[in-house]
């Protein structure tokens, strides 16, 4: 093979400014036709993919999609699990076998659960190390109260 024909046909898949002007130069008269047509599908699938991204958060954070909002920013997952074991506190109280003893470790963790949502809040304007502090020591605190909350619900 010449290295002529070698050269041309290597040349013959480059993009040249001669292919670019008739390629802008068709966009120019295709565009503003296909727009209108492309614009709904475009936006459906922009909306599509925004709702699989929030069912994706709110599965990941183990409540409902309604409820996604009201958990954001860097502690938003122990926020998520504040307000699980606040229910499930609700849930304790509401039970018709709860003994006073159960009533009355409700409203104490009630109190932790607040004190514990409020270090999420302030910790979300602390540095980076002294925040990941704080939430582990929330994080271990709610595994404690979990754990009691299910050996008190008989689970």
């Amino acid at each position: 093979m010449g290295r002529k024909k070698i050269e041309k046909e290597a040349g013959e898949g480059l993009f040249t400014p001669k292919r670019a002007r008739n390629v802008i130069a068709v966009a120019k008269v295709v565009g503003p036709a296909v727009i209108p047509v492309v614009a709904p599908f475009a936006v459906q699938a922009a909306g599509a993919a925004r709702n699989a991204y929030d069912r994706y958060q709110a599965r990941k954070l183990g409540v409902d999609v309604d409820r996604l909002g009201e958990f954001t920013g860097r502690g938003a997952r122990l926020h998520a699990r504040i307000a699980g074991v606040g229910e499930g506190l609700d849930e304790l109280r509401a039970s018709s076998r709860a003994t006073p003893e159960d009533t009355k470790f409700a409203d104490k963790a009630a109190g932790t659960l607040q004190q514990l949502a409020a270090s999420v809040r302030a910790a979300e304007r602390m540095p980076t190390a002294r925040r990941k502090a704080a939430h582990r020591a929330v994080a271990s605190e709610l595994d404690h109260l979990e754990g009691q909350l299910l050996h008190r619900l008989g689970i």
